[in-house]
């Protein structure tokens, strides 16, 4: 009987593996040098690698492998993810999966939605990524369903929708499975809606949990909103969390109020532009930290929240780290949400720092204008001192690479009406850019605890590219016109480039298969830069997606 019980289980362990991602091997996706399993190359979002074949002496050799045609000219901002030779990567109109040794397609699975959908999209048509678990591809569509393929041939298994694009909501994210649990955001906030964070289960598609990331007057934090103004307070979800399964602890990020008038929603307006703490299981809050309190300025706070382990003074420290929009970079014990440090990564104007008692930024008579309805220039713009694009941390050199923003904005409020499927701003428009001279963007190497930079790499135009820094001593991104290009990690001098054809808005990974480092990343251009910046230096970049895969040439 124990002979025969002992077989069974061996032949459930055989099918389990065969059948792809496990939770632990989700788990060790940080240091899985295989594969690419998680969403930033592992929970904790660090978008490291321990590989070095690929090194500051031979990244001078790198070459193309490969390049896959993404048969689209939208806005490409995926990351692959890589699985027993496999690459799983997303558009807004197709899931692939790609033999990463040649670059042949396997399958394609072709996302359809109405044509009306683009009309309620904020700031570009794309796709973020997948999540892969048990076999199975997970994605979200813009027009607010989560999907789930068969990772084998990608044939649908299962659809769910999560909002009505009538009512101003999408989806962008890519999804995160963290303790059995797939999760979501929404995107929507310029649109006047209520923004949540889902919990799905894997297997059927069924609905476990939704958590509002704007509060009821009835829930905690309710409070914070006046009269009926909650029901459009935004708060976004658009960016995947990161999770650490020691605490079982789900750290996502939340977005931007609604409108961005706040004379119109008085009060501190929770959870907008903060971080929540959550149980992947239930969804339900452990705590939360707001960087951000009644914000007019589109500091939103859904970009990544870094998870590392820092001694901070002295003291081995479990952390989250963000470079916030609102240009400070703050560093968080993310055992119960306590403020480490938080200090300015860029220029900043409209606050002269955050009181470390009750973590609340001190601002400035810019701010208090701009409330009372005067015309204002703040810095960081409304575009941040960093946008969407993904850092990386280096736990080897203790730095945060971040591609960060050097020019301000011109803020004025307007008198606002709600109607739905239409923005919902309060905002003038039609001057918003303080560009000043010299570069507008700089790549920085940053010092989490005290935001100053070791180095920086300056650009005329702003890089929107994800960064990659490996064991190597190499710090990989991209250009707004093309260039996949390489620094290096203690200096940055730039050491190698190679032009891709379109402007680069991906996010780059790597892994080792037969003996090989591989790197890839998607080129596309048509992001948020590109639809609001004006800028004409970039009017002959060609549109264009596709897939890029490099190696050094042996």
């Amino acid at each position: 009987m124990k002979r025969f019980a002992m077989a069974a289980s061996l032949v459930m362990l055989a099918s389990t593996c065969a059948s792809a991602q496990t939770t632990e091997q989700l788990v060790k996706g940080a240091t899985d040098t295989s594969n690419v399993l998680n969403y930033g190359m592992g929970y904790n979002l660090q978008r490291f690698s321990t590989l070095n074949q690929v090194n500051k002496d031979t990244v001078k050799n790198l070459v193309p492998v490969w390049n896959y045609s993404f048969n689209d000219d939208r806005s490409e901002e995926s990351q692959p993810l890589v699985y027993q030779g496999v690459i799983y990567v997303t558009s807004h109109n197709a899931t692939m999966a790609v033999d990463a040794k040649t670059g042949k397609q396997i399958w394609k699975s072709k996302v359809e939605y109405p044509a009306e959908t683009p009309r309620i999209v904020c700031c570009g048509i794309i796709n973020r990524g997948a999540a892969l678990y048990d076999g199975k591809v997970f994605r979200t569509t813009l027009d607010a369903n989560v999907i789930a393929l068969d990772a084998k041939d990608g044939k649908e298994l299962w659809r769910q929708k999560a909002a009505d694009i009538k009512e101003g909501y999408s989806m962008t994210v890519a999804p995160l499975v963290a303790d059995g649990v797939v999760i979501t955001g929404i995107s929507g906030a310029e649109f006047g809606t209520r923004g949540f964070i889902d919990g799905w289960d894997p297997a059927t598609g069924k609905h476990l949990w939704r958590t509002h990331s704007i509060p009821s007057p009835d829930e905690p934090g309710g409070d914070t909103w006046k009269g009926d103004t909650w029901k459009l307070g935004g708060g976004s979800t658009w960016i995947t969390g990161s999770y650490d399964p020691e605490l079982n602890t789900v750290y996502w990020g939340i977005g931007n109020p609604g409108p961005f008038n706040s004379a119109v929603r008085p009060g501190d307006n929770l959870y907008t532009c903060s971080v929540l703490a959550m149980d992947p299981k239930t969804g339900k809050i452990k705590w939360h930290y707001q960087f951000s309190p009644n914000n007019p300025f589109d500091y939103d706070s859904v970009a990544e929240m870094v998870l590392a382990d820092m001694n901070v003074e002295g003291k081995p420290t479990k952390v989250l780290m963000d470079a916030n929009r609102n240009g400070f970079f703050y560093v968080l014990d993310r055992t119960n949400g306590k403020l480490l440090a938080a200090n300015p990564y860029v220029k900043v104007n409209w606050a002269t720092g955050v009181d470390m008692k009750t973590g609340k930024p001190i601002e400035t008579d810019v701010t208090k204008d701009a409330r009372d309805g005067k015309k204002v220039t703040v810095y960081p713009s409304i575009l941040g001192g960093k946008n969407w694009e993904p850092m990386s941390f280096n736990p080897q050199t203790g730095l945060a690479y971040a591609n960060t923003l050097a020019f301000g904005g011109r803020y004025k409020t307007e008198p606002v009406t709600f109607k739905q499927g239409e923005w919902y701003l309060g905002m003038d428009l039609t001057d918003l850019w303080e560009w000043g001279d010299g570069p507008r963007g700089h790549l920085k190497a940053i010092d989490p605890m005290t935001g100053k930079a070791k180095w920086e790499a300056p650009s005329d135009i702003p890089r929107f590219s994800g960064v990659l820094s490996t064991a190597g001593g190499v710090v990989f991104t991209g250009a707004l016109t093309g260039e996949f290009e390489a620094f290096d990690a203690d200096t940055g001098k730039k050491l190698w480039q190679f032009q891709t054809g379109s402007g680069i808005e991906g996010q780059p990974v790597t892994w080792q298969q037969d003996g090989v480092q591989y790197i890839a990343v998607t080129s596309g251009y048509g992001g948020v830069y590109s639809l609001f910046s004006g800028d004409e230096r970039l009017a002959k970049v060609p549109p264009g997606g596709s897939l890029w895969v490099f190696a050094v040439k042996q």
